[in-house]
Protein backbone atom coordinates (compact mmCIF):
# COMPACT_ATOMS: atom_id res chain seq x y z
CA UNK A 1 0.00 0.00 0.00
CA UNK A 2 1.54 3.53 -1.20
CA UNK A 3 -0.31 6.23 -0.12
CA UNK A 4 -0.22 9.19 -2.47
CA UNK A 5 1.46 12.29 -0.69
CA UNK A 6 0.87 16.22 -0.86
CA UNK A 7 2.41 17.66 -4.28
CA UNK A 8 1.64 14.41 -6.05
CA UNK A 9 -1.45 14.39 -9.43
CA UNK A 10 -4.89 13.14 -7.68
CA UNK A 11 -5.46 10.13 -9.78
CA UNK A 12 -8.72 10.97 -12.73
CA UNK A 13 -11.69 9.07 -12.00
CA UNK A 14 -14.96 8.56 -13.10
CA UNK A 15 -17.41 6.94 -10.31
CA UNK A 16 -21.13 6.69 -9.60
CA UNK A 17 -22.93 8.22 -7.07
CA UNK A 18 -25.76 7.79 -4.83
CA UNK A 19 -28.03 8.49 -7.94
CA UNK A 20 -26.04 6.31 -10.01
CA UNK A 21 -24.70 9.18 -12.09
CA UNK A 22 -20.92 9.37 -12.96
CA UNK A 23 -19.18 12.07 -11.52
CA UNK A 24 -15.26 12.34 -12.47
CA UNK A 25 -12.94 14.60 -10.47
CA UNK A 26 -12.98 16.71 -13.65
CA UNK A 27 -16.35 17.39 -12.96
CA UNK A 28 -15.01 19.82 -9.96
CA UNK A 29 -12.62 21.96 -12.24
CA UNK A 30 -11.67 25.23 -10.34
CA UNK A 31 -12.50 23.78 -6.74
CA UNK A 32 -10.80 22.44 -4.14
CA UNK A 33 -12.26 18.64 -3.49
CA UNK A 34 -12.09 17.08 -0.10
CA UNK A 35 -11.98 13.40 -0.94
CA UNK A 36 -12.73 10.88 2.28
CA UNK A 37 -12.23 7.34 2.27
CA UNK A 38 -14.31 5.30 4.95
CA UNK A 39 -15.07 1.37 5.23
CA UNK A 40 -18.25 1.36 5.22
CA UNK A 41 -22.07 3.19 5.11
CA UNK A 42 -24.21 3.21 8.01
CA UNK A 43 -21.48 2.21 10.38
CA UNK A 44 -20.86 4.25 13.91
CA UNK A 45 -17.52 5.63 12.71
CA UNK A 46 -18.37 6.17 9.35
CA UNK A 47 -22.15 7.81 10.56
CA UNK A 48 -19.87 10.05 13.00
CA UNK A 49 -17.80 10.88 10.46
CA UNK A 50 -20.44 11.92 7.93
CA UNK A 51 -22.38 13.84 10.11
CA UNK A 52 -19.26 16.11 11.33
CA UNK A 53 -19.14 16.79 7.25
CA UNK A 54 -22.61 17.15 6.73
CA UNK A 55 -22.51 20.00 9.42
CA UNK A 56 -19.45 21.74 8.51
CA UNK A 57 -20.74 21.89 4.66
CA UNK A 58 -21.40 25.60 5.27
CA UNK A 59 -18.20 26.05 5.77
CA UNK A 60 -16.54 24.20 3.21
CA UNK A 61 -18.25 25.34 0.49
CA UNK A 62 -17.28 29.00 1.86
CA UNK A 63 -14.18 27.73 1.70
CA UNK A 64 -14.61 26.84 -2.11
CA UNK A 65 -14.58 23.25 -1.29
CA UNK A 66 -16.54 19.78 -2.13
CA UNK A 67 -17.00 17.20 -0.43
CA UNK A 68 -16.88 13.59 -1.82
CA UNK A 69 -17.13 10.54 0.16
CA UNK A 70 -16.23 7.30 -0.98
CA UNK A 71 -16.78 3.96 0.12
CA UNK A 72 -16.73 0.32 -1.42
CA UNK A 73 -20.28 0.16 -0.92
CA UNK A 74 -22.97 -0.71 -3.84
CA UNK A 75 -25.05 2.23 -5.06
CA UNK A 76 -27.95 1.21 -4.16
CA UNK A 77 -26.77 1.54 -0.40
CA UNK A 78 -25.82 5.20 -0.63
CA UNK A 79 -29.07 6.68 -1.06
CA UNK A 80 -30.52 5.26 2.27
CA UNK A 81 -27.12 6.35 4.01
CA UNK A 82 -27.83 9.62 2.46
CA UNK A 83 -31.15 10.22 3.69
CA UNK A 84 -30.86 8.39 7.25
CA UNK A 85 -28.03 10.79 8.30
CA UNK A 86 -29.37 14.08 5.98
CA UNK A 87 -25.84 14.28 4.09
CA UNK A 88 -25.35 17.34 1.89
CA UNK A 89 -22.73 16.06 0.08
CA UNK A 90 -21.83 13.45 -2.61
CA UNK A 91 -21.10 9.75 -2.02
CA UNK A 92 -19.10 7.73 -4.42
CA UNK A 93 -19.31 3.64 -5.12
CA UNK A 94 -15.94 2.43 -5.43
CA UNK A 95 -16.58 -1.44 -5.39
CA UNK A 96 -13.70 -2.21 -7.15
CA UNK A 97 -11.68 -0.50 -5.05
CA UNK A 98 -10.29 1.34 -8.23
CA UNK A 99 -9.76 4.48 -6.77
CA UNK A 100 -8.90 3.42 -3.26
CA UNK A 101 -6.21 1.50 -5.17
CA UNK A 102 -5.10 4.52 -7.12
CA UNK A 103 -4.80 6.46 -3.76
CA UNK A 104 -3.17 3.87 -1.74
CA UNK A 105 -5.43 3.73 0.82
CA UNK A 106 -7.16 -0.35 0.02
CA UNK A 107 -5.07 -2.78 1.93
CA UNK A 108 -4.67 -4.54 5.08
CA UNK A 109 -6.36 -4.16 8.07
CA UNK A 110 -6.14 -5.82 11.18
CA UNK A 111 -9.41 -6.08 13.40
CA UNK A 112 -10.47 -8.49 17.15
CA UNK A 113 -7.39 -10.69 15.85
CA UNK A 114 -8.52 -10.79 11.87
CA UNK A 115 -6.25 -9.87 9.29
CA UNK A 116 -8.38 -8.70 5.28
CA UNK A 117 -8.08 -6.20 2.99
CA UNK A 118 -9.96 -2.80 3.15
CA UNK A 119 -9.97 1.34 3.07
CA UNK A 120 -8.02 2.77 5.31
CA UNK A 121 -9.82 6.25 6.64
CA UNK A 122 -7.81 8.69 5.28
CA UNK A 123 -8.70 11.58 3.68
CA UNK A 124 -7.47 14.01 0.90
CA UNK A 125 -7.49 17.67 -0.34
CA UNK A 126 -6.82 17.88 -4.02
CA UNK A 127 -6.07 21.57 -5.21
CA UNK A 128 -7.91 23.38 -8.15
CA UNK A 129 -4.72 21.73 -10.07
CA UNK A 130 -5.68 18.81 -9.26
CA UNK A 131 -2.82 18.18 -7.26
CA UNK A 132 -2.79 16.79 -3.36
CA UNK A 133 -2.62 19.50 -0.92
CA UNK A 134 -2.71 17.52 1.89
CA UNK A 135 -3.08 14.09 3.54
CA UNK A 136 -5.43 13.90 6.78
CA UNK A 137 -4.62 10.46 8.15
CA UNK A 138 -4.17 11.56 11.76
CA UNK A 139 -7.91 11.97 13.36
CA UNK A 140 -10.32 10.47 14.92
CA UNK A 141 -14.07 10.24 13.19
CA UNK A 142 -15.38 12.23 15.62
CA UNK A 143 -13.00 15.34 14.60
CA UNK A 144 -12.32 14.43 11.73
CA UNK A 145 -14.31 18.06 9.95
CA UNK A 146 -12.30 19.77 12.80
CA UNK A 147 -9.49 18.63 11.76
CA UNK A 148 -10.19 19.58 8.26
CA UNK A 149 -11.51 22.98 8.76
CA UNK A 150 -8.46 24.13 11.26
CA UNK A 151 -6.28 23.11 8.02
CA UNK A 152 -8.39 25.24 5.43
CA UNK A 153 -8.75 28.36 8.09
CA UNK A 154 -4.79 28.18 8.84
Amino acid sequence: MQILKAGDVAPQFSLPNQDNQKISLGDFAGKKVLIYFYPKAMTPGCTIQAQGLRDSQTSLAALNVEVLGVSPDAVKRLPKFIEKESLNFTLLSDEDHSLADAFGVWGLKKFMGKEYDGIHRITFLINEYGHIDYVFDKFKTKNHHEVVLAYLQS
